[in-house]
């Protein structure tokens, strides 16, 4: 009887111990699954992280405060600007305000697909004068989400460009 139980009790630690075992692996294979899928995935998105896409071509900003949309066009090492500001006009001891197309060309420096500088080619004021740092934040398959700031001053800028060519 003693033997009996003796080899219950060995049957019952040997069916425990498969358990845990094949739960160990369970967790193994699905941990190496899990893996794999992420891995797979990594390696299909680079069209969507690749903001090379991004250095040439014609773009667009919508409309901001003050501004209208604006067009961008990037050939080489340039940056070309076209929008309207809303300028304040005095006359006659009247304010209104009026439309002005404008143009700008700046000199780009792309650091790597997801940073770059811009500098005004013929700047007007001081503040014209100062480098424009841009970090690409978000890519999607027609658009990139930034962050500028001007010069090494605390005004930080966010927007959103969208490729049109």
């Amino acid at each position: 009887m003693v033997e009996k139980e003796k080899n219950i009790n060995q049957t019952q630690d040997i069916a425990v111990r498969q358990k845990r075992i094949t739960k160990s692996q369970t967790s193994l294979y699905s941990m190496l699954f899990v893996l794999f899928l992420a891995s797979l995935l990594s390696c299909t998105s680079n069209f969507k992280r690749d903001a090379d896409r991004f250095k040439k071509g014609v773009f667009e900003i919508p409309a901001a405060k003050s501004y209208s949309k604006t067009t961008i066009t990037r050939k080489d090492s340039l940056q070309i600007e076209e929008y309207s500001k809303l300028v304040s006009v005095f006359k006659d001891s009247v304010t209104f305000e009026k439309e002005e197309k404008r143009v700008d060309t700046l000199f780009i420096k792309w650091k790597n697909n997801f940073s770059y500088t811009l500098q005004m080619k013929n700047p007007k004021t001081e503040l014209d004068k100062d480098l424009i740092f841009v970090q690409i934040t978000k890519v999607t398959d027609s658009s990139y989400s930034f962050t500028a700031k001007i010069g090494y001053s605390d005004f930080k800028q966010d927007g959103i460009v969208y490729k049109v060519k």
